[in-house]
């Protein structure tokens, strides 16, 4: 695969975002595979190179169109993010949930210009872009909505290792996530499930499809969503070609090493495995927009923040995932 432009939004710039996205970004295994260019406000980026102990020499713009993409230290596409406010790291404020989506947002602009291959994201804090008045409830509708991409067309997959997880819904409640797991959603995800792995190669990829309920309401005895909702839909993808099973219960279908990729029906059910199998280093990739997009599957852990305690590994893999191969872990 060809070496390609990878823009790594900083994230929330009071959290560990910025040192990890700038540990990323000169790390061999990331410069050897990709051109990264950090983006976001310069100045929280010198505060957290300066708590890590780093003195890059930083490349930076103002716009994306005139990135330096090769030289030494990082390419930074600066964006002035907080005017005359103070930069307070491990705190919520509005100013650093505005600052994480502006950055976001000016990478995938740069992204749907052609002026960048691919999006990494850092972590956000919600709370603080609550704060800030912004709706959000997470990267896939955000990028649905900076795409013009329905949606209800866009999914989340967390990876890490040789695991793949697709959620049908993400951040709803579990009641709305009931309401939202429809035929017609379920259709949606392992249809969108099968295109992508079969765009990154894998021929007929194989896809296991959780339940709703305790062991997938073993044959009616706790609820027949299963019946109404998923088991209909499978028998249509394996009548189309799809090499489709299920549904399983959530709670044993992971040990499963015959499966490319797991679809799952609500949150917790993909998010548990990923964060106790992978912890801060799966990485989490947005499907169905026009945007190669990936995000860091953890937290902005504003309690470490500006200790030089984090680790970059989850940003090493999002980049990976995106422009090439898994990663070799990091000698402890």
């Amino acid at each position: 695969m060809s070496v390609q432009r990878v823009a790594i939004s900083m994230g929330d710039p009071a959290g560990i975002g910025p040192e990890i996205a700038l540990k990323a970004a000169l790390d061999p295994r990331v410069r050897k595979i990709c051109h990264p260019v950090l983006v976001g406000d310069r100045r929280a980026l010198e505060a957290h190179a300066a708590t890590a102990g780093l003195k890059p020499r930083i490349r930076a713009c103002k716009s994306a169109a005139a990135i330096e993409w090769s030289g030494d230290g990082v390419a930074l596409l600066d964006l002035d993010l907080f005017g005359n406010a103070p930069l307070e790291l491990g705190k919520v404020a509005a100013v650093n949930g505005r600052a994480a989506v502006e950055a976001a947002r000016a990478a995938i602009k740069a992204a749907l210009a052609g002026q960048v291959d691919a999006v990494v994201a850092a972590p956000q804090t919600e709370f603080a872009i609550k704060e800030a008045g912004i709706a959000f409830d997470g990267y896939p509708s955000f990028v649905a909505r900076c795409t013009g991409v329905p949606e209800d067309d866009v999914f989340l997959m967390h990876c890490f290792d040789d695991k793949k997880i697709v959620h049908a819904t993400l951040h709803v409640s579990l009641r709305r996530a009931l309401e939202l797991i429809t035929p017609t959603r379920v259709r949606k995800v392992i249809r969108c499930a099968h295109d992508t792995l079969a765009r990154l190669g894998i021929d007929r990829p194989r896809i296991a499809v959780a339940g709703i309920n305790p062991h997938a309401s073993e044959h009616g005895l706790f609820g027949d969503e299963e019946a109404k909702i998923i088991e209909p839909v499978i028998a249509e993808a394996k009548a189309e070609g799809l090499r489709v099973e299920g549904p399983y219960g959530a709670d044993t279908m992971f040990h499963r090493s015959d499966v490319d990729v797991f679809v799952v029906m609500y949150h917790d059910q993909g998010h548990i495995a990923a964060k106790l199998l992978a912890p801060n280093r799966a990485a989490a990739l947005i499907l169905g927009t026009p945007v190669l997009f990936s995000s860091v599957a953890h937290g902005s852990a504003l309690d470490i923040a500006g200790q030089n305690k984090a680790s970059p590994e989850a940003v090493i893999e999002a980049i990976s995932r995106l422009v090439g191969t898994p990663p070799k872990q990091a000698a402890a």
